[in-house]
């Protein structure tokens, strides 16, 4: 092996004899090959260190993290990162600032953690268990604050609280909006305004459901014959207004029974209203009053 230390063409390199046989001097060429140094290669194994376990490295190429790490003494500071099945030491008090978790201020019986940023925290009932019972303080859970008020009474601007039956006390100055639902055919014992619905004929009979328009109104377009109306309920009444939009001739069903038992004559007048009501005793409707040949309006 030949070392050149200097020169313009072969400086600093070395050259290894590849000539292994026997030669003849002035003779035999010998054959020499440059040895070039290089930074090159791969690292399969590393050693055991702070922070790194040692031995051969994986064939994705990385590096395992000592499992003592997390562990170590001193303070551990943790940014951005996701923490799965976390276990926070139960020997530290739980607290909280009025602008992140005020819900659990001053509630006692929670499991103890260290929790002093919940902002935006969103419970099921499976999470929040805890608060079962608790006594609340005002400003924190206002609604819930009722104190030893009674089952079945309200308190002012507080939470309202009911019986086993689910019956409310203590409420006044209820406002109801929308229609009333009613089981069964609506009667005056239930509301004093009943909505007044339409009724319309075809192939001259009108078909009338006493329960969902006990209130109706008809404007009449042909000749038309009032069927016997469906969802009878014995005791309800049901009233008609019967509006001539031309000469239209007016007839019943039998289940209707007027007066003296003759059907009245009817207006049949254009531009004239005819008002009727009737109750039914669980076998005809019979009538309670008419008011005929009024002017429509």
């Amino acid at each position: 092996m030949v070392v050149v230390n200097q020169g313009s063409v072969n400086d600093n390199k070395i050259f290894l004899c590849t000539t292994d046989t026997d030669a003849t001097l002035d003779s035999t060429s010998i054959t020499y090959t440059t040895i070039t140094p290089q930074n090159v290669g791969t690292v399969t194994s590393i050693t055991a260190g702070t922070g790194l376990s040692g031995g051969a490295i994986t064939s994705s190429g990385t590096i395992a993290i000592d499992s003592t790490v997390a562990t170590l003494a001193g303070t551990q500071t943790l940014t951005n990162k996701t923490l799965t099945a976390p276990k926070i030491n139960e020997d530290v008090a739980l607290t909280s600032t009025a602008t992140e978790l005020n819900l659990l201020d001053g509630v006692s019986g929670l499991v103890q953690a260290d929790f002093t940023k919940l902002a935006a925290v969103t419970a099921s009932a499976a999470e929040l268990n805890t608060l079962t019972g608790v006594t609340a303080v005002v400003g924190e859970i206002n609604a819930l604050d009722i104190g030893s008020t009674a089952i079945g009474t309200a308190v002012a601007s507080k939470a309202v609280i009911l019986d086993a039956n689910k019956d409310y006390t203590g409420i006044r100055n209820v406002s109801l909006t929308g229609t009333l639902g009613v089981t069964g055919i609506s009667s005056f014992a239930v509301a004093a305004n009943v909505a007044q619905s339409s009724l319309t004929s075809s192939s001259n009979a009108v078909a009338w459901d006493a329960s969902a328009k006990p209130n109706a109104v008809h404007i009449t377009t042909e000749n038309t014959t009032f069927s016997a109306p469906t969802n009878p309920v014995e005791g309800a009444f049901i009233a008609l207004e019967i509006n001539y939009n031309g000469s239209h001739t007016i007839a019943f069903n039998t289940v209707f029974e007027f007066a003296a038992s003759t059907a009245p004559t009817f207006t049949s007048a254009d531009g004239k209203t005819d008002i009727l009501v009737f109750r039914y005793n669980g076998a005809v409707w019979q009538e309670v009053g008419r008011t005929l040949n009024l002017s429509e309006s």
